[in-house]
């Protein structure tokens, strides 16, 4: 495992934007992560756990701890339990699965992003959550460097939310999934729906985060909310309100993260003035 230095953030988001990483390593094993969490603490580095790169925002200015970019990827199948190491791509989960004739995962096609990640934020789609399947999580303890199984209900699961966004000392290794037989035309029929759908709904042309505020509030969904503001197309410097979903803002080409920040902001206030109900951010900043 090499660490490097002064690595471009915005090469490994899929926002396209962000400043270097002082240092940046990547972990394709419980072994590598542990060797690089020891060197940060030795160090006292700041770290930050990097996924796919969606649903973060790394900051113009960059990151001046060291980026732990997360790549152990292993899938064992054992009846209908996934045992999913947590730099899998979500994708790639959902592809051999389908292919393993199990269902439950369809809703995940074209989620971008990491199992852990997806694990993390508590994905949802089509009114499914990761949290549905989930039997238990194997995480790091940064501070005692032991490992441990969470059961599902100890990782406190919510609308996109956890455990482990509000404790930063509990790294995600890998996850067990407990899902079932289904039939495989059927699965890779309702794979393929859910694709054309996202295809036809989200800003796929342009990079992004994926959605930048928590879906559900107040009762209403935030790419509503922000629609009936009248914010669609919106620009701020090189980001706007994605015209096809209000719920995205998009990258034009020359975006900074401060123009994110700003539009966020606006976003912020225009629907608290028309509807009293305040937006809560989706995706993570990559600051110290």
């Amino acid at each position: 495992m090499d660490i490097k230095e002064n690595i471009s953030l915005a090469k490994h988001t899929t926002f396209k934007i962000g400043g270097p990483a002082r240092y940046f390593c990547i972990a394709k094993s419980k072994q590598d992560l542990i060797k690089a969490v020891k060197k940060a603490k030795e160090f006292n580095l700041p770290f930050f756990i990097l996924g796919g790169g969606s649903n973060v925002l790394a900051l113009d200015e960059g990151f001046s701890g060291l980026v732990i970019k997360i790549k152990n990827s292993k899938l064992k199948i054992k009846n209908c339990n996934l045992h999913a190491e947590a730099g899998m791509k979500l994708e790639d989960l959902v592809k051999l699965s389908a292919r393993a004739s199990l269902t439950d995962l369809e809703w995940a096609a074209g989620i971008p992003g990491t199992v852990g990640g997806a694990v993390y934020g508590n994905a949802q789609a089509f009114d499914i959550k990761m949290s549905d399947i989930i039997k238990s999580v194997k995480v790091l303890n940064v501070k005692t460097l032991k490992i441990k199984n969470l059961s599902k209900k100890q990782c406190q699961f919510s609308a996109k939310n956890s455990i482990f966004k509000k404790n930063k000392n509990l790294i995600i290794l890998s996850v067990v999934l407990k899902i079932k037989k289904g039939n495989k035309e059927r699965i890779q029929k309702e794979i393929k729906e859910h694709l054309n759908l996202r295809k036809q709904r989200h800003p796929l042309n342009y990079p992004s985060a994926g959605s930048i505020f928590v879906n559900k509030t107040g009762g209403a969904s935030s790419s509503y909310l922000i629609e009936k503001t009248g914010l669609k197309g919106t620009k701020k410097g090189g980001v706007k309100v994605s015209e096809k979903h209000a719920g995205f803002i998009v990258n034009t080409g020359s975006a900074k993260a401060q123009d994110i920040l700003d539009l966020i902001k606006l976003i912020k206030q225009k629907v608290k003035a028309k509807f009293g109900i305040t937006l809560k951010e989706e995706i993570q900043i990559i600051n110290t």
